[in-house]
């Protein structure tokens, strides 16, 4: 990397005017880049490491085809520019269509509250993670098998366009997941967490009861009885909602999913009623301190916050300029991509529903049967269908939560699951534990919240 800002600025600029003239637009991007990840599995290291990454990428366009190439020396630099543009050239057939943005200048920090992880040792942070795994293994003796993981990485990056936008943006994130499996006989349950921040060091230093949660939670399930497998009116926590939200929505919101797909860009018609008048959905980077919030998108595209859904209606979705420009609607600052080595693409950044009014206890109000689900274990989706599995469940009996039971997984189709939703709870709960993956570019930071959920006619499994 150059050594200041003004060097960097001077050389990507001469280089812009340089090359520019043989593209209809031509981006280029340094990065500098530094982590820690540790990963302990039972009484094993299998990861210990600090390291540092620099290098870049050029992204050229020229009749709408792409070209992109990336590089770490950076005295390779011109050469790249020529890779990507020959590849633009050679591909472009049509029309480059990109949503203006008005050019900027700007050097943006997302400020820490606390302390900086890279000016802790690694010694002291291989502590902090033995100190969880002990807290795992101490809750029984039935916990078999333990992990704990700790990630935290600082990026600076400058970007640089031919449309005169220059920007410096730097940032700090931390994460740290856990899980705890237990065996009794042939039955295995297994507890997880996960937490993040982009605040402080000290937001991952005092987990100790959620670190115990995850294995009293796989000690306690042993013993249940699985949930008998029914459609049930289920009553869904905040962290669930989130994950709903994100996973089973969010994706089908980000439109080079719709206009590459014509057949989903019917289903996700703008206008189109999909909830109830109380439904509120929106995605944005714009809401400060969570893990999906930034000043500008990889494109250099100002963060906005997005409302997706209104009153129940769409009338929204997430768009890269290119999306944006080709379905001739305003780009909203989501493309964005994990490092240099990966070209941009449409992600949700902090996605959410919005607090409703009825009070969490009425919302059990009247179910004669039915199931209520916190936090999650995992999931997936596949288009517009998902499946969940919860971290915790409790039969509903007579309107009163009951006997827990285990084994819960939720599944549906999401467009009818958004239509079945009978009442939104009047809590909230920022996820901050989101790492998305889309397009091979996996473990980007992103934050979910909502309140808690009242839905009919989900699937549950289970015994049957």
């Amino acid at each position: 990397m150059p050594t200041t800002l003004a060097d960097a600025q001077n050389l990507l600029s001469d280089l812009i005017t340089r090359y520019s003239g043989r593209v209809d637009y031509l981006m280029i991007r340094l990065e500098e880049a530094e982590g820690t990840d540790i990963l302990l599995r039972g009484d094993k290291v299998e990861t210990l490491s600090e390291g540092i990454s620099i290098g870049g990428h050029i992204r050229a366009c020229y009749k709408g085809g792409w070209g992109l190439s990336c590089f770490n020396q950076l005295a390779t630099i011109q050469d790249r520019i020529e890779e990507a543009i020959a590849a633009a050239r050679m591909v472009g057939d049509e029309e480059t269509l990109l949503a203006p943005i008005d050019p900027v200048q700007a050097v943006c920090i997302l400020p820490l509250k606390g302390a900086d992880p890279r000016n802790i040792p690694l010694s002291q942070k291989k502590q902090l993670c033995d100190r969880y795994a002990q807290l795992l293994k101490s809750v029984d003796r039935r916990i078999t098998t333990t992990s704990v993981r700790y990630g935290d990485s600082a990026q600076k990056v400058i970007i640089a366009t031919s449309e005169g936008t220059l920007i410096e943006q730097s940032w700090v994130d931390m994460e740290m997941r856990f899980a705890a499996t237990a065996r009794n006989g042939e039955t295995v349950q297994t507890g997880r967490e996960t937490n993040g921040s982009r605040k402080a060091y000290e937001d991952l230093t005092d987990l100790d009861e959620q670190v115990k949660g995850a294995a009293q939670r796989a000690i306690a399930a042993l013993s249940l009885p699985s949930v008998k497998g029914n459609t049930y009116t289920v009553v869904i926590d905040p962290i669930l909602t989130g994950l709903f939200v994100h996973e089973a929505f969010g994706h089908l919101s980000e439109a080079d999913m719709a206009y590459e797909n014509p057949d989903l860009l019917e289903v996700m018609t703008i206008g189109r009623r999909f909830g109830p008048e109380e439904l509120q959905i929106f995605d944005g980077a714009a809401p400060e301190g969570h893990r999906g919030s930034y000043f500008y998108d990889d494109e250099g595209t100002p963060a906005t916050t997005t409302q997706l859904i209104k009153d129940g209606v769409l009338v929204g979705r997430l768009h890269s300029r290119e999306t944006a420009g080709k379905l001739e609607e305003a780009p909203t600052g989501n493309a964005r991509c994990l490092n240099y080595h990966f070209t941009p693409i449409v992600r949700m950044t902090n996605t959410w529903i919005e607090r409703g009014k009825t009070p969490v206890g009425d919302l059990f109000t009247d179910i004669k049967e039915g199931v209520y689900a916190r936090n999650w274990l995992g999931g997936m989706t596949n288009g517009e269908m998902f499946t969940f599995s919860a971290g915790e469940a409790w039969m509903i009996r007579n309107g009163k939560i009951a006997e827990p039971v285990r084994d819960v997984t939720l599944s549906g189709n999401v467009f009818q699951t958004l239509a079945d939703i009978e009442a939104l709870g009047d809590d909230f709960y920022w996820d901050e534990s989101g790492g998305c993956g889309k397009g091979g570019q996996n473990g980007l930071s992103v934050g979910c919240g909502g309140p808690s959920l009242r839905i009919r006619d989900v699937v549950v499994g289970g015994e049957t």
